[in-house]
């Protein structure tokens, strides 16, 4: 039987949205089991830990699961809260401002990584190329405005932005290897390039964030197996 501080981890190593949880708890001191998922055999524990969208991460706590990435990192940083620096900021208007630059990274950056990540039709690449540029280049100035000359988005801490925005940048290396492309890039975002630097320099990132080039290879036999088990689904 699961004791109310036995935490545990549903997800794999390539999804950002696991890293961010792994960032959280690991910001916060947070020792846990990780379950390594399959996500073309999903296990029953997943489906039946986050049975409407049967995705990861999913934090089971005490035996009870907790679902979505957002959700589970703020659910870190409340139950841990004596624990670890803060994740989100003390003030409500502060608060807001981070789960602001929280969606936006997934609503204008994960959909477009996600075309170049797996995308076949050039045209929906060429665009989703053009909008990524324009968010990196929107963030680049929200950084100038939140972080106010410090290190994080979050001031002087890892805060929420930091961690959705940083769970993302092993698969931004990995499309600049595939695409000869920088979406990270000196010349037109120095301020996030500094940030990335200390972002993954940082003691509660560094081991999680995955290597470039093995998501290269990730994303190669993903693509093989998928193609593969449509194929056999259909006879």
């Amino acid at each position: 039987m699961a004791t109310k501080d036995e935490v545990k981890l549903i997800g794999t190593w390539a999804s950002p949205f696991v890293a961010r949880a792994m960032i959280a708890l690991n910001l916060k001191g947070i020792e846990y089991e990780f379950l390594p998922e399959d996500l073309l055999n999903k296990s029953e524990l997943l489906v039946r830990s986050n049975p409407v969208y049967k995705k990861v991460p999913v934090l089971i706590h005490g035996g009870k699961p907790v679902c979505e990435s957002s959700i589970v990192v703020q659910y870190i940083d409340q139950v841990w809260s004596s624990s670890g620096p803060s994740i989100l900021p003390p003030t409500p208007y502060d608060r807001a401002i981070a789960r602001f630059w929280s969606a936006y990274v997934d609503d204008k950056l994960i959909p477009q990584i996600r075309v170049l990540k797996w995308g076949e039709d050039e045209n929906s690449k060429a665009e989703a190329k053009e909008q990524l540029f324009a968010a990196m280049l929107q963030l680049e100035e929200a950084f100038m405005k939140c972080s106010e000359g410090q290190s994080f988005f979050g001031g002087s801490t890892i805060g929420l932005a930091d961690i959705t925005l940083g769970s993302c940048l092993s698969w931004l290396k990995a499309i600049e290897i595939i695409s000869g492309i920088n979406y990270v890039d000196g010349r037109k975002t120095p301020l996030l390039v500094e940030w990335a630097e200390r972002f993954c320099s940082h003691e509660a990132v560094k081991h999680v964030l995955p290597d470039a080039e093995k998501l290269v290879e990730y994303r190669k036999d993903f693509k093989i197996r998928r193609a593969a088990a449509v194929a056999a689904a259909s006879k």
